[in-house]
């Protein structure tokens, strides 16, 4: 059973967090130091120096030999769940989208696993439920946020092209009063339709995977997995002047991902930028939706005992610090995500102990 001890140092913790973001916060509402393009800047590097190596240095020290794969697996059956009743539902549903299905998959699946997730599963579950809470953040960098990254660079790229298209039909109308341009474009997208959809999805794909190549977080994960798979395999161990210099920026990736966060804040209007109303949308997916399809996800897999009860609980643990990140890089909804990542991390202690205490007296009830 967890005490007060372990809740301690649960807080203990997460307090420096905070104390990253209101440094952030106060450094442009109080201090008046960085200007908003100073704070993007920050941002930006946050994006692609800190949390690239951040992300690889952990990566790095697991052993994929040992991992749960039943527990994995079970992961994988809940993403698989709720990417098909967001698909469902922004194409059936008239207050569907697109953008809102990205948001709403990172609000359901994306946690800070490491950070809240390893002190207070080692109070509840101890060493074995650390091991797989480091699994399912592993996992996460190399399957779940490199397939947000994508469909967030998919989006902004279609979104540059489309505007690029609108501005060079203006530009044509103006010059040749291009009436009958258009008409006879219109005549030849009939006969060529299908061609023409075909080459525009391609050309658009190619431009993705140029920017994905750029962007470091779309392979630092993976680099991390392919060391650890070698340095596990024939116990090798990373040279001490490559280690430390990897660790300078890692240690850093937290800290500054809050400290974005916090000036991120600060240049709102309002602390809670996205409302009351967001604000329980986002709570309700992060606290219930999530647990729950990692629950079916998790029966469906065959697990049982302390191991199904582990999957459950860090299905619920606060919003991932890096979905966030990610979010004001590609402009979509990033006060969505600050206002999850704040809040969620505020109000998690107490929802994560009461699964906790639900999940022990259900123990004795069938799969549980």
């Amino acid at each position: 059973m967890i005490g007060w001890q372990d809740v301690y140092k649960v807080v203990e913790a997460m307090v420096p967090l905070y104390v990253a973001l209101i440094l952030g916060y106060g450094s442009v509402k109080w201090w008046k130091i960085f200007t908003p393009e100073q704070c993007g800047a920050i941002n930006r590097f946050v994006c692609f120096f800190t949390l690239p190596l951040f992300t690889f240095e952990f990566t790095a020290h697991v052993d994929p030999f040992e991992w749960n794969y039943r527990f994995i697996g079970a992961d994988a059956i809940s993403k698989v769940i709720i990417v098909a009743v967001l698909a469902f539902w922004a194409k059936c549903s008239s207050k569907g989208s697109y953008c809102w299905s990205i948001t709403s998959f990172s609000l359901c699946t994306l946690t800070n696993s490491l950070v809240v997730g390893v002190p207070l599963m080692k109070a509840m579950y101890g060493p074995m439920a650390v091991d797989l809470v480091v699994q399912s953040s592993v996992v996460q960098a190399i399957i779940w946020l490199t397939i947000l990254l994508f469909v967030l660079e998919f989006r902004r790229t279609g979104l540059d092209v489309s505007s690029n298209d609108e501005k060079n039909v203006v530009v044509g109308d103006l010059n040749q009063q291009g009436r009958k341009d258009l008409e006879l474009e219109g005549s030849a997208d009939d006969v060529a339709d299908n061609s023409s959809r075909q080459s525009s999805f391609w050309s658009l794909m190619k431009v993705v995977w140029m920017k994905l190549a750029l962007n470091p977080n779309s392979y630092a994960v993976y680099i991390g997995l392919f060391w650890a798979l070698i340095a596990n395999r024939w116990h090798i161990e990373m040279p001490s002047i490559l280690e430390e210099s990897i660790l300078i920026m890692s240690k850093a990736g937290t800290g500054t991902a809050m400290f974005s966060m916090g000036i991120f804040m600060a240049l709102q209007e309002k602390m809670i930028g996205c409302g009351a109303r967001l604000t329980v949308f986002g709570m309700v997916l992060r606290f219930i939706a999530g647990p729950a399809a990692m629950a079916i996800g998790a029966i469906a897999a065959g697990l049982h005992g302390d191991v199904l009860r582990v999957a459950i609980v860090q299905s619920a643990l606060p919003q991932s610090i890096t979905s966030f990140i990610f979010a004001k890089e590609y402009g979509l909804h990033a006060e969505v995500l600050s206002t999850a990542v704040i809040f969620g991390t505020m109000v998690s202690l107490p929802v994560l102990i009461a699964y906790y205490v639900l999940l022990d007296l259900i123990h004795n009830w069938p799969f549980f």
